[in-house]
């Protein structure tokens, strides 16, 4: 098994198709620090419960922070649930507290039946997808017309979506 804490690959030397579990850890740091060098304002996660992600990641959080420093950052969070979350991340839990204003968590609403791939895409034209997490297949693009059509879907998804994974729990 290969270390899933390596550093991402250097900017301008994308990860080519993902192979294995590290690989997508590796592409998703990559592609964050490919959004702070570009600038991008809205970034979209989306996966069945973000029991895969290295959220917990010490690298990934301190770029996340370094991204969202910059103004008008959205991050667009999109599950089937939230429940794994806490129970594995709780470092990104603790941390998105700081940063619940820039940071939005959506689920389908009961009843409401949707595809829900392991996603990450940007404002424009990077799109990291695995196609198979049994086998970690999946690949990073850069493709203005796979990250429209994304969108698109994701735009039709988030009307039949509710707010999710709250920062605090209010409780009687």
């Amino acid at each position: 098994m290969t270390d899933d804490t390596s550093a991402p690959p250097a900017p301008g030397e994308p990860p080519s198709a993902l192979r294995s579990r590290a690989d997508f850890h590796a592409a998703l740091r990559w592609s964050l620090g490919h959004a702070i060098a570009s600038r991008s304002r809205r970034l979209t996660w989306m996966d069945p419960d973000f029991a895969i992600w290295p959220l917990g990641d010490a690298a990934l959080l301190q770029d996340l922070t370094t991204w969202l420093k910059l103004p008008q950052r959205r991050l667009v969070l999109i599950a089937q649930r939230f429940d794994a979350v806490p129970r594995l991340h709780p470092r990104f839990v603790a941390w998105r507290r700081d940063w619940s204003h820039a940071i939005e968590a959506w689920a389908p609403s009961d009843g409401i039946d949707v595809r829900m791939p392991t996603l990450a895409i940007d404002d424009d034209r990077l799109c990291l997808q695995v196609f198979d997490s049994t086998h970690w297949r999946g690949r990073l693009s850069f493709d203005e017309h796979a990250v429209r059509q994304w969108r698109d879907e994701i735009d039709a998804l988030l009307q039949r979506c509710e707010a999710a994974f709250p920062v605090h729990h209010v409780g009687l």
